[in-house]
């Protein structure tokens, strides 16, 4: 039985990125078609199956698709075929399956992406790799000083 990897997703109007959370991955296969379907599947470390199909908001370019596996991480660049901004990531209206969220590190709205830099930039691999690279005991809490003592 297969089962399903968190995935994350941010977008910018002429791309959607897809992290997807699978330590060790192998045997990565991803697989993009035209019409906005996106699958994957990888093995994981203990040899687990992983697998999902995303059917995407709207239609993709598959040769605008690039994928680099890290050691924690699968990141996925999806060229969209028409710039623009998604309402959503799915073609689907029902809320999107408890796996998918959004990732808020690379997150942009619609009216900040001309004043902000693309931190999943297809010319920046550092980029890529210190999302991947690093380790964090907080697992992405934000450091909040003790209101009592800031009070003093």
């Amino acid at each position: 039985m297969s089962r399903h990897p968190e995935v994350l997703w941010a977008q910018r109007s002429d791309k959607v990125y897809l992290t997807v959370a699978l330590p060790d991955a192998k045997d990565i296969n991803i697989k993009c078609e035209p019409q906005g379907s996106f699958s994957f599947s990888a093995t994981g470390v203990q040899g687990e199956p992983f697998h999902f199909t995303l059917d995407l908001y709207g239609p993709i370019t598959p040769d605008g698709c690039k994928t680099k596996a890290g050691l924690r991480n699968i990141l996925c660049s999806i060229q969209k075929d028409q710039k623009g901004w998604w309402k959503r990531l799915l073609k689907t209206e029902e809320k999107p399956a408890p796996y998918i969220k959004v990732d808020w590190n690379k997150w942009c709205d619609e009216d900040e992406e001309d004043t902000t830099t693309d931190l999943a930039s297809d010319d920046d691999d550092a980029a890529y790799v210190s999302q991947d690279g690093g380790s964090s005991d907080d697992d992405g809490m934000l450091y909040l000083p003790d209101l009592e003592k800031a009070r003093k």
